[in-house]
């Protein structure tokens, strides 16, 4: 069964322009910045294990099944899910499965963005010799220093909007495609270049071992569901992101090729972050299980104080900027897809509305750090009580509507699909087809329980430990 569904906004040329976007919009912080110190908290190597694992039933399903939307619909991921429900003679209401990926990109960009912005920040801070010799204390108080200014903050955050919606704004093929194209080779090129500079540093082989060899003694019930929801989240599942994307994808492009390819490289890159950055750590004699403040407060530690420091400690943050920009463009290309089809605005109007709303809500963020940073509205909740609006941003987008986002996603083409259109959309003839009988099971019933366990954990809802102490003893 095929659809005469064409895209207004237009396709990426090909296979591989829609990998490298893709790619570019799965690869972000999340892999460089997060994965590498969620590692170190969580023992190393099985944790690594398990998320692989998850990896492949979880993320890999639902990637497919996102990409499969976006491509049948055609239009941005409000609009497809709304004919999409219509072609399967469900509930009008499937459309608000697009609003929450619309609305959780543009919540998710705003304090992404000045996340983003502090990398850019330290890329001009490292190439000017301010980490040169730094101690434990300075790095914490320059870091300190820094997030306290909501001047500067804000700058870097609108210096870092402006870059991303101008590439938006540029449209498919002469915005995200060309930038895209440019982008995550340059950033598998840098990518090469600090692995190499990380094997040189007498302690790679321990990096290597640490981040492969698994020790299922330091691995636990919380570390389990941090490995499922980080798979989840770093593939950009349920923000409408690989949704859009999937709209322009060519009909003759294979879904579940293209998927697969695009989860191995996204998590190729994760892997090779944790050997540029955990041979740094133990060659300096810093702690891996650093948390959130790895990247900005402990490696400069490490960067001043080895040869060339300087040179590759930039090249490490140029790194990180490029990783933020390639997913902040998917962010909000959704948001903007919609104002086009529904408003009848130019691309370029489009962009400024959006990218002016997101710069707005970004403010949250910035004062979330500083002047608001006693401002904690949901405190009389013991799960919020020392949540700033930043954490609360965070913790609405990646905690619950991420998760609900996937899970309705997978139900919606696991059960609510006719058959014959998934078939049609995999490219797949024969209703026996193996890997098409996996991919059903791992949608319909592997990947919703999953995520269902990861929300109700993120929640606090129960207890997932105490849950298997009281089946298992």
């Amino acid at each position: 069964m095929s659809t005469s569904r064409t895209s207004m906004h237009g396709e990426w040329s090909g296979r591989f322009a829609f990998i490298l976007a893709a790619t570019g919009s799965a690869v972000g912080l999340g892999n460089i910045w997060k994965f590498p110190y969620i590692t170190g908290e969580n023992g190393g190597g099985a944790f690594v294990l398990i998320y692989l694992i998850c990896i492949a039933c979880i993320g890999i399903p639902i990637m497919m099944a996102e990409v499969m939307l976006g491509r049948r619909g055609r239009q941005s991921p409000i609009n497809a899910m709304r004919d999409l429900a219509e072609e399967a003679d469900a509930s009008k209401y499937w459309k608000y499965l697009g609003w929450s990926g619309v609305i959780a990109g543009l919540l998710i960009l705003s304090y992404y963005s000045v996340i983003a912005g502090w990398a850019l920040a330290y890329v001009f801070r490292t190439a000017s010799g301010v980490f040169t010799d730094v101690t434990g204390d300075g790095a914490r108080s320059l870091f300190g220093q820094f997030i306290a200014d909501p001047e500067k903050l804000l700058a870097w955050h609108t210096l870092f909007m402006v870059i991303t919606m101008t590439v938006v704004a540029r449209g498919v093929k002469g915005g995200l495609e060309k930038a895209v194209r440019f982008l995550m080779p340059t950033l598998l090129v840098i990518l090469i270049i600090l692995l190499g500079y990380a094997m040189n540093l007498g302690e790679f082989s321990r990096g290597a071992e640490f981040l492969f060899n698994p020790d299922f003694s330091k691995i636990s019930a919380a570390g389990v569901l941090t490995a499922m929801g980080h798979a989840f989240f770093t593939l950009s599942l349920g923000m409408g992101a690989i949704m859009v994307y999937g709209s322009y994808l060519p009909r003759k492009v294979s879904i579940a090729k293209t998927s697969i390819i695009i989860a191995l490289m996204d998590t190729l890159v994760a892997l090779v972050a944790g050997l540029i950055i955990f041979p740094i750590v133990f060659a300096n004699g810093l702690e891996p299980g650093s948390g959130p403040g790895l990247i900005f407060q402990t490696l400069p530690i490490a960067f001043g104080h080895m040869p060339g420091g300087t040179f590759f400690g930039t090249l490490f943050f140029i790194l990180l900027v490029f990783a933020a920009w390639t997913s902040s463009i998917s962010l909000i290309e959704p948001a903007v897809a919609w104002l086009v089809e529904n408003r009848g605005h130019t691309r370029i109007y489009a962009s400024v509305v959006m990218g002016v709303v997101t710069w707005m809500l970004g403010l949250l963020t910035v004062l979330s750090f500083n002047l608001w940073s006693d401002f904690k509205p949901l405190s009389s909740i013991s799960i919020f009580e020392n949540s700033t609006m930043f954490d609360l941003l965070d913790y609405l987008t990646a905690n619950i509507m991420l998760p609900i986002g996937g899970l309705l996603i997978a139900v919606f083409v696991g059960w609510i699909m006719k058959r014959e259109i998934t078939m049609a959309e995999l490219d797949i003839h024969n209703p026996i087809h193996k890997g098409y009988r996996v991919w059903q099971i791992l949608v319909k019933y592997v990947a919703p329980v999953a995520v269902v366990i990861v929300f109700l954990k993120a929640t606090g809802i129960f207890d997932i430990a105490t849950v298997f102490k009281a089946i298992f003893g």
